[in-house]
């Protein structure tokens, strides 16, 4: 115990330093960490343009400074240390039309590529002797600066050369869009049998996001349902003033409150999260932060939780980790949520649904509550992929378990008002464990993910008499996922299907930090997003998640209490529209 508080304590101690950092004016040492921006250019028949000059010039408000560069032998450039933001790249080469590219996005911790063509200036002025006397030129294709070809071209960002995403730098590609908004109409729970989550029935939430000058940006969430015997409702802010997730310091703050049944008692909490990255070096990324949780249902229970990842690049192909975090029970910090579907809107959104789990302990509220202590090594497999090998530390001081059953003793069982569902604090438990992860781009559209992980989890004894904590104990446990994420081409339909496996009764999470991270949730999982066609203003997608979806892993069980089914994840769904302005 007494190593746990010195441990805790070195943590908020770096954690606090880190945050004053954070919080000293620029100039000082917690910049935005830098990205860069690399390119090749050529001619209309694809050979490479040696000497050509690259100008870089920052479209930020108030930046004038701008990056001068030179093409190598094989057309190649690259602009290393940029602040993150939008840019504006000319390119001039003796015998060519001068190029324009505008709002090309650098990202922190990124390399865009961008390929840019030159069209020839005799090329151009025979094609306009060519032209028929009652033809007209395009009036976008025909300028003296011209866009580097009329058509489409591919921009690719990696991870010290892992290709992350591909998008497209059209007419309005990459175009700064501020404010943006979505919404979204579902019914059901990602998390049932807690009060500090989203309950499963109709709901509306809302994201906005505003520019507040510079790069500063606001987003705003909101969240309400409309069950008329348990309303509920939440409201999120996170002030972004790098204007990136990951990319500098972020500031979070959920309010949420919800009536348990028509006579039941009133759920309110609040949670405040600080955080961020900072580049120690070129090779050295920190992203730090932690957060504090504050929640009341007639007593009051709270929980500070910090957190700390150090990244440090060995060579080229190999990246060394060190994380110190609280147990994840929900989405992932925000600095990690940058890059899922929907970006920064759909992770504010997440942050609604982000309480971690409440539970009932002789009549009194606690959170659950661990840490996690990890370090791994990370290798880039050709281009498209990694493999990463890791050990790890879990020692859980309240285990959510969660489970199934009626006429339960109220001063330990947290029962759910929408079904028999309740929540229970499982006790403490503390394993080592290890974990193997390979992930690989096989293309722009498919994704796989394979996970193995060898950990603790509770699993219950034989019936016994007394509490049913008492009967819980941790027990290691294999496990071995595999996860598919799938772009179809033309219909634009998004699914990502995943299977993970466990040797034996479980039920608690195997390496629940895994699965956080690499977003491979126990047994059958799957989650559509289609694309519907245009009927009104903004872009709807129909949208359903669905976990567990054989109802796998249900284990009955008895104590003093009574019969229950534990369960170590519920069947659930969710669905409903999604709209984007």
């Amino acid at each position: 115990m007494k190593q746990e508080r010195l441990r805790i304590l070195g943590v908020l101690v770096l954690t606090a330093m880190v945050s004053s950092f954070a919080a000293i004016p620029a100039g000082a040492q917690a910049k935005p960490v830098p990205g860069k921006l690399a390119g090749v250019v050529r001619d209309a028949a694809g050979t490479p343009q040696m000497g050509a000059s690259v100008e870089l010039v920052s479209e930020a408000v108030g930046v004038a400074a701008s990056h001068g560069l030179l093409t190598n032998t094989q057309g190649m450039f690259r602009g290393e240390k940029l602040a993150p933001g939008f840019y504006t790249i000319r390119v001039t080469l003796a015998g060519f039309l001068p190029t324009l590219e505008k709002h090309i996005r650098v990202t922190s911790n990124l390399t865009t590529v961008v390929r840019i063509e030159l069209e020839s200036m005799f090329a151009s002025l025979d094609e306009l002797r060519r032209m028929p006397a009652n033809g007209t030129a395009q009036v976008d294709d025909w300028k003296w600066v011209l866009r580097s070809a009329s058509a489409m071209r591919p921009v690719l960002e990696w991870v010290d050369g892992d290709t992350l995403s591909v998008s497209k730098i059209g007419g309005d590609s990459g175009r700064p869009r501020a404010p943006r908004m979505q919404m979204e109409f579902t019914d059901g729970a990602r998390r049932p049998s807690s009060a500090s989550t989203i309950a499963s029935s109709p709901a509306t939430a809302v994201a906005y996001d505003q520019k507040l000058g510079g790069t500063n940006r606001m987003i705003l969430a909101g969240q309400v349902n409309y069950d008329g015997d348990a309303p509920a409702g939440g409201i999120a802010t996170v002030w972004l003033p790098t204007g990136t997730l990951g990319a500098g310091p972020h500031t979070a703050l959920v309010l949420r409150e919800a009536k348990l049944g028509p006579v039941g008692r009133t759920f309110r909490g609040v949670r405040f999260d600080q955080g961020g990255a900072m580049a120690l070096g070129d090779r050295t990324v920190l992203k730090y932060g932690g957060e504090y949780v504050l929640v009341g249902l007639g007593a009051a229970a709270s929980s500070l939780r910090p957190r700390a990842d150090l990244n440090v690049r060995l060579t080229d192909d190999w990246n060394a980790d060190v994380v110190f975090a609280s147990m994840p029970n929900g989405p992932g910090p925000l600095e990690a949520n940058d890059r899922q579907p929907g970006g920064a809107l759909a992770a504010v959104l997440d942050e609604l649904d982000g309480f971690p789990s409440l539970l009932w302990r002789q009549g009194h509220p606690v959170l659950q509550n661990g840490l996690h202590e990890e370090i791994s090594a990370e290798r880039k497999v050709n281009n498209r992929g990694k493999l990463q090998i890791a050990g790890f530390h879990d020692d859980n001081r309240h285990v959510a378990v969660f489970g199934r059953g009626n006429d339960l003793p109220a001063a330990d069982y947290f029962q759910d008002y929408f079904s028999a569902g309740f929540a229970y604090d499982g006790g403490s438990s503390s394993s080592w464990g290890t974990r193997v992860a390979f992930r690989e781009k096989l293309d722009d559209d498919v994704e796989l993910t394979a996970v193995y992980s060898f950990g603790g989890a509770l699993t219950p004894a034989d019936d016994a008499d007394g509490l049913l904590r008492d009967a819980l104990r941790t027990a290691q446990r294999h496990t071995l996922g595999a996860g598919i994420s799938a772009r179809v081409p033309r219909l634009g339909t998004k699914v990502r299907a995943g299977y993970k496996w466990v040797s034996g009764i479980t039920v608690s999470s195997v390496d629940g930090y895994g699965e956080s991270l690499f977003q491979m949730d126990p047994y059958l999982h799957l989650m559509f997003r289609q694309p519907l066609p245009k009927f009104a203003l903004g872009r709807w997608e129909a949208i359903a998640d669905c976990n567990n979806l054989l109802a796998q892993g249900y284990v009955s069980t008895g104590s003093r209490d009574g019969r229950v089914v534990l369960v170590p994840a519920f069947r659930t769904f969710r669905g409903g529209l999604s709209v984007q302005f």
